[in-house]
């Protein structure tokens, strides 16, 4: 597991108050949103805070493939990386 999958993870857990759950809780590839996690449009738009704030990214909430990227820890940590190093 790469650490910048590890803080997403952490981060989630953090800013939407996730205490009863762990970081190995979280699979790389298990869905953050509906069946998977079980996150919501809120808890969307708080997660999108807390990476622009972490990570100094700016993320477009109307770009069409920014539901891709907040698909799973690991699209998410793509993205972060392809955004830092832009």
């Amino acid at each position: 597991m790469s650490d910048l999958n590890t803080q997403i993870k952490q981060l989630i857990i953090d800013a939407l108050g996730l205490e009863d759950i762990s970081t190995h809780d979280i699979d790389d590839e298990q869905t953050l949103f509906g069946e998977g996690l079980g996150l919501d449009s809120v808890d969307a738009l708080e997660l999108g805070l807390a990476i622009q704030k972490t990570y100094g990214i700016k993320i477009d909430a109307d770009a069409k493939d920014t539901r891709d990227h907040f698909s799973n820890v690991a699209s998410l940590a793509a993205f972060v990386t392809a955004k830092q190093a832009a």
